[in-house]
């Protein structure tokens, strides 16, 4: 993988925990507005919106990055529709992100045994 699949998997990872935390947050207002006089809703709600579209973005521009397979990206886009699914793609795509990062490194080290190494 090259440096910029590594930085597209870095940038959908950036953005699935807060996305998760808009989520969480936004039902929390919902339960709040129908029992009591709390209606933070339309904030909450204009926060995720902007956040889940920038997931979506992020997460096209990975797949198209990355060469997920459709098992893998309907996997990602899965976790980004659920409550707490955007800490579990975190968490994976950290790692993904980090053998993307070492590979990208290691195409780039001069071969041993390369004339002018």
């Amino acid at each position: 993988m090259d440096i910029k699949t590594a930085s597209a998997l870095r940038r959908l990872r950036l953005v699935s925990a807060p996305e998760a935390v808009s989520f969480l947050l936004l039902l929390t207002c919902s339960v709040l507005k129908r029992t009591t006089e709390f209606n933070a809703v339309p904030v909450m709600g204009w926060v995720h919106a902007i956040l889940f579209i920038l997931y979506v973005v992020f997460w096209a521009d990975a797949w198209n990055r990355a060469k997920w397979d459709l098992k893998t990206a309907a996997l990602y886009f899965v976790l980004s529709v659920l409550p707490a699914g955007g800490f579990f793609a975190d968490r994976r795509l950290r790692r993904e992100a980090e053998t993307a990062a070492k590979a990208a490194v290691a195409s780039r080290a001069p071969k041993e045994g390369a004339v002018g190494a």
